[in-house]
C-alpha cells in the first residue's frame, strides 16, 4: 500500500481590513485630539442610496462586541463586523476640495457607484 502526500499549499495572506492614508491619519488625529477626545471613530456600511450601500461613520466611547479594531499609523478605528466583508483592503483617505472636504474610501471591492457618488455596490 502506498501513500501519497499532497504538497502543503501556502496560505495567501489577506490584505488588512482597512488602512489610513497619511491625510486621513492627520485629520483623524486632529479630531481625536480636539472635540472628539476620548472617542473612537466607528465605520459601518448601511443599505442606502441608488446603488444599495453607503459608508456610515459615528463616534463611540469604546469598542462594542460587534466591532473589529483596526490599528494603523498609531491610531485606532472601529469597523462594524457586519461591514468587514465589504471593506477588506479599503484605504480611508481625507480629501480637501474647493467646495467640500471629508473622508473618502478607496475600496477594491466596489463594483460601481451611483451617479452622485453617495452609494456603492459590491
Amino acid at each position: 500500500m502506498s501513500t501519497t502526500t499532497a504538497p502543503i499549499r501556502k496560505r495567501r495572506e489577506l490584505p488588512p481590513l482597512m488602512t489610513l492614508s497619511d491625510a486621513a491619519a492627520d485629520r483623524l488625529r486632529r479630531l481625536y485630539d480636539t472635540g472628539e477626545n476620548g472617542k473612537l471613530l466607528r465605520i459601518s456600511v448601511n443599505t442606502k442610496g441608488c446603488s444599495g450601500l453607503a459608508y456610515d461613520m459615528s463616534w463611540a466611547d469604546e469598542p462594542g462586541p460587534g466591532d473589529e479594531i483596526v490599528k494603523d499609523k498609531d491610531l485606532t478605528v472601529l469597523v462594524d463586523r457586519k461591514a468587514s466583508l465589504f471593506l477588506i483592503g479599503t484605504v480611508m483617505d481625507y480629501e480637501v476640495k474647493a467646495l467640500a472636504s471629508g473622508f473618502t474610501f478607496i475600496n477594491p471591492n466596489e463594483k460601481g457607484r451611483c451617479g452622485c457618488g453617495e452609494s456603492f455596490h459590491v
